[in-house]
């Protein structure tokens, strides 16, 4: 097969779109299937769909399509295809420019957990074979003049066969891109391109931008000279925990048996996240924007909770147990808990939450100023999710042993996640157990919010990181828990009765900001008290604000 006779660009080009338009989209053919009309006119308007997309794909190569560009950029297409492929097929994933974001924010634990024997297959089959392939397939190029006149002439010719195909179809395709945008995050390899220049846009128009100081006028209320001991306040940023899952907020498995039994315990059942991915809810819920009009550049580049938090005078310290704070907690104390070496916690590479409660009770102990921790959890991260609670603890079997989600049965899946959130809640109630048993020394207080949630395979998707316009609601519901000791009641002005009679009103992480400010007495012109989910029930602070 390596001894052809020269072969000319068009061919070539030719050849390069259609086996881009099949061998990489699978996944984009079947959900043709779904959203098409049935029967003959179905078949012929996804025959016109990818006639269309071949002629637009045949276009582009042709543009670049010169000597020394060519294979060079069609290999680059084909090795990411083939991984992007790989990734679609088997978990559903859509391909913009958050997923380039997580892939480039992620750590070496969450990479391990998707490889895969399947995914070396694809890389070679679909990406290193013909890759070798077109490396050494002689190509005939002409000289410049006539090499350019060609180039004209098939661009031509596919410019008037896109139209025609266009305007024969165009009812039926009109109305396809109209209420599909999924369809464009799905054909690789323009969803390659466009995700790639999204972010590279998203970081160059980040790196121009000048750092921005925000809140600068905190300070804490005259109320704290009140108060008569320390505080800590812990934050536990939960991952990948959706809210229909939690047994505390009337999932049918108990999977926050202890949890339930904690008294004082409150759990808010509509609260929406701002992304479905870490690198957009995580920096969003600090920010200090609502998800309406969030912007990772802005973001990146000014002060968020934290760096007001500790300019009114408060002590923050960051535990992270997965792949960092994306930039929230850059000017704060970091700890990264994730590579202790802790035998009974940690194994292969990764610890288990629990190592984020780790000299917790020494650190209470030794509390000289009043105190925000955040927890970042690995909690539900997946697909393996049988690997985020320790090997004998599974109360729900049997369980996915696998990253190939789609090899394993729903129930199996469903199983693994759950087990996943009955560790979660084992740690939480360890956190509140501790917290309590402190309070006669310090004022102790727990919020739990998870990031984003999770699909397990409804809709054939799995994971998180749909974009979020299309995104399931169990990507985007997630659970938010509150705790508060009797003296932290006390000397905040946390009324928790009238909270109780707010768990079923619907809220965001929009207001996680705008909370944290508010209970911690912290006084900033950002601060709105609209968006202060305890506001109603301090009824003195909020007469006083």
């Amino acid at each position: 097969m390596l001894n052809f006779k020269s072969v000319r660009t068009e061919w070539v080009t030719l050849l390069a779109s259609l086996y881009l338009l099949i061998g990489f989209n699978m996944f984009l053919w079947e959900h043709l299937q779904e959203v098409v009309p049935p029967g003959l006119s179905g078949l012929w308007l996804s025959l016109a769909f990818a006639v269309l997309m071949l002629f637009a794909f045949n276009l582009i190569l042709t543009l670049f399509a010169f000597r020394y560009v060519f294979k060079p950029l069609v290999i680059m297409l084909f090795m990411s295809g083939a991984g992007v492929a790989y990734f679609m097929n088997q978990y559903g994933v859509l391909i913009d420019a958050g997923m380039f974001r997580n892939i480039a924010e992620t750590n070496v634990a969450e990479v391990t957990d998707l490889m895969s024997f399947k995914f070396a297959a694809y890389i070679l089959l679909l990406g290193v074979l013909p890759s070798v392939l077109l490396w050494k397939a002689p190509i005939a190029y002409r000289r410049w003049h006539r090499e350019l006149l060609g180039k004209l002439v098939v661009s031509g010719a596919c410019v008037v066969a896109l139209g025609s195909v266009a305007l024969v179809n165009y009812q039926g395709l009109s109305s396809l891109f109209r209420n599909h945008h999924e369809l464009r995050l799905m054909l690789t390899p323009s969803n390659i391109v466009g995700a790639s220049i999204g972010y590279v846009s998203e970081r160059v128009g980040t790196a121009s931008r000048p750092f921005q100081h925000y809140g600068e006028d905190a300070k804490r209320d005259a109320a704290w000279q009140k108060h008569e001991r320390k505080s800590l306040t812990v934050l536990v940023v939960g991952e990948s925990a959706r809210a229909d899952h939690f047994g505390v907020l009337g999932y049918e498995r108990d999977t926050t048996p202890n949890l339930a039994k904690e008294q004082g315990l409150l759990a808010f059942s509509d609260v929406h996240s701002c992304g479905t991915e870490t690198a957009v809810s995580v920096p969003c819920m600090f920010s200090g924007m609502k998800r309406r009009d969030y912007d990772a550049r802005v973001a990146k580049n000014r002060e968020g909770l934290l760096d007001i938090l500790q300019r009114a005078g408060l002590a923050v310290q960051w535990r992270d147990n997965q792949s960092g704070c994306k930039g929230t907690c850059d000017r704060v104390q970091f700890i990264d808990v994730s590579n202790l070496k802790v035998p009974q916690l940690c194994a292969d590479g990764e610890c288990h939450d629990q190592i984020l409660l780790q000299g917790l009770d020494a650190l209470i102990d030794n509390l000289d100023k009043d105190t925000v921790l955040v927890l970042h959890q690995m909690g539900s991260h997946g697909p393996e999710y049988f690997k985020r609670y320790p090997s004998g603890s599974e109360r729900f079997a049997p369980v996915c042993h696998s990253n190939a989600l789609n090899q394993c049965s729903q129930q199996e899946i469903i199983n693994g996640y759950d087990n996943t959130l009955a560790y979660t809640d084992n740690v939480l109630a360890s956190l509140i157990d501790t917290l309590r048993s402190k309070q006669d020394k310090v004022d102790t207080a727990m919020i739990y919010l998870s990031d984003h949630g999770e699909s397990l395979g409804e809709y054939n998707l799995f994971l998180h990181g749909t974009p979020y316009a299309i995104a399931p609601e169990q990507q985007k519901h997630v659970p938010l828990l509150t705790w508060f000791s009797d003296s932290y009641k006390a000397d905040f002005g946390i009324d928790t009765d009238c909270l109780a009679k707010l768990s079923d009103t619907p809220l965001s992480q929009d207001n996680l900001f705008h909370s944290m400010l508010g209970l911690l007495q912290v006084h900033t012109q950002v601060y709105q008290q609209s968006l202060d989910m305890f506001a109603s029930c301090r009824p003195w602070l909020t007469a006083k604000r």
